[in-house]
């Protein structure tokens, strides 16, 4: 009897210790693995907090700790952004600049990727790598001819430069991506849509682009931040300082020689940062179901 007693008492023992195995399994391993990768990507916004409201002489002593404010916050490096430098002009320039090239990659690479993914046979997805890898060109390449280009049009320290200049590499991936992704969507609800009385343009509207929200999402976003923090034709192309974009005028107006203003680039840095990062997050399932339902198909 107590043999069986004993045996008894082992399996209620057994049973919770699988049970808490199991939960560490489920929640704290995913913690592990996510942990140190969280706490990576997390540091550097954490930094530019902490910079962006230092005061200069604390930010030089090498007896403070760097990770903390010692002789408390200060907001006059976010002040100095606004009133002496022409911060909120770039930040309009990057907007105006996204915006447009957001524009004009969506209304070109939507009806591309259709047609290439609906109505172009076999032939669609050899002319869809085609396109892709006129993407993968390095931008530096590119500088000679569109350097003309620009020179031709009289274009040059002017906002309509980068606007001209940008979708050349936004639209082969947006068409890319987005031809992936209407081919993951069914031909039989367009077929259903025409034999009710739509017209091609009208399935398009109504059916393929409501579903194909997710991938339309993502190509908005990539765009958006490509043009966010392209540098290269920004500073090449845009010369006066109430001209340039918001990646270009930070390090070009807050550096001056060897003297870095690191309190105002990180202010400058981190306010569009936040909520940037806020629209990423709130659209990050889309995001992600945009580029497994579209680009990995």
């Amino acid at each position: 009897m107590s043999g069986i007693a004993a045996g008894a008492s082992a399996r209620p023992r057994r049973s919770q210790s699988s049970r808490v195995r199991a939960a560490f399994r489920r929640t704290g391993v995913p913690w592990l693995i996510a942990g140190p990768f969280a706490i990576v990507l997390a540091f550097p916004f954490y930094w530019m907090v902490i910079t962006a409201f230092k005061q200069t002489t604390e930010l030089y002593r090498l007896d403070r700790f760097p990770l903390w404010w010692h002789d408390g916050l200060t907001g006059s490096n976010v002040g100095n952004l606004f009133h002496h430098t022409p911060y909120l002009t770039w930040l309009a320039n990057t907007a105006i600049v996204g915006v447009v090239v957001v524009a004009i990659t969506l209304a070109l690479s939507l009806p591309a990727g259709y047609a290439l993914a609906r109505l172009s046979g076999r032939w669609g997805q050899s002319m869809g790598v085609g396109i892709f890898l006129t993407y993968l060109v390095p931008p530096t390449l590119l500088f000679l001819p569109f350097s003309r280009v620009i020179a031709e049009l009289d274009l040059q320290d002017r906002l309509w430069a980068l606007i001209l200049v940008y979708p050349s590499f936004t639209i082969p991936f947006a068409i890319w991506l987005l031809m992936g992704f209407f081919k993951s969507i069914p031909p039989e609800l367009e077929d259903a849509a025409l034999i009710d009385g739509c017209s091609r343009l009208g399935a398009l509207a109504r059916i393929v682009l409501p579903i194909s929200v997710p991938g339309i999402l993502t190509v908005v976003i990539f765009t958006f931040s490509l043009v966010l923090n392209e540098f290269v034709y920004a500073i090449t192309f845009i010369t006066s300082s109430t001209n340039r974009t918001l990646t270009v005028g930070v390090p070009t107006d807050l550096i001056r020689g060897d003297l870095y203003n690191w309190p105002g680039i990180m202010a400058a840095s981190l306010l569009p940062a936040i909520p940037l990062a806020l629209i990423y997050n709130a659209f990050l399932n889309r995001f992600i179901t945009g580029f497994t339902g579209g680009a990995f198909r």
